[in-house]
């Protein structure tokens, strides 16, 4: 069975294909370049799209454009080619690819989305209590852009060019599970988008 994950919901889109279970290939790219991404992933596994039965979509939170963008195109492939889809949080994700890690992707508005109790949020990183960051690896390009707070909070942070700051596309994959209708997968947002927030 081949799977074809995607995650575009941070400023680095990845993406993945699989065959029962096994790697055949992984890139990371913009989100506005992930169905170059898909075509090459394709192409090198000499696969068509027909062949492809499942998706896995990345369901944020992060970047409301970039995560839309990928939405979007997990709905039309799974249109185009009657294939199921799964969602997989990023943040569970980030968290799955570096065990114990506590996953942030930056927010902007000088904040971070974060698991706090299991349950994603949006906070600003000093509000984060000692007690959760004492002695905890962070990780994702949250943990990366405010690195100087975490770590003054006690946490330890792996060098920026880590790929443990990136919401692996195969990691979605082990994580997916209900696969169904495309449009039964809802993006997790968190917070209003900025749009519709300046215009209440």
């Amino acid at each position: 069975m081949l799977t074809l994950a995607f995650d575009t919901a941070t400023n680095v889109a990845t993406s993945a294909l699989l065959e029962d279970g096994k790697l055949l290939g992984e890139r990371t790219g913009l989100p506005a370049r992930l169905l170059e991404d898909v075509d090459v992933l394709l192409t090198s596994a000499d696969a068509e799209p027909e062949e492809l039965q499942r998706i896995v979509v990345g369901t944020g939170p992060g970047s409301f454009t970039s995560l839309r963008m990928g939405l979007a195109a997990g709905r039309a492939l799974a249109f185009a080619l009657d294939a199921q889809v799964a969602g997989v949080s990023t943040l569970e994700a980030l968290a799955a690819g570096a065990p114990a890690a506590l996953p942030m992707i930056d927010a902007r508005r000088r904040e971070v989305f974060t698991l706090i109790d299991g349950n994603p949020a949006a906070t600003l990183p000093d509000q984060l209590s000692n007690s959760l960051l004492q002695g905890r690896t962070c990780v994702g390009d949250g943990a990366v852009r405010y690195r100087e707070v975490l770590e003054a909070a006690g946490a330890e942070i792996p060098p920026d060019d880590s790929e443990l700051h990136l919401p692996r596309a195969s990691v979605h994959a082990r994580l997916a599970a209900d696969f169904g209708p495309a449009e039964l997968v809802e993006p997790i947002y968190v917070r209003v988008p900025d749009a519709d927030r300046k215009r209440s």
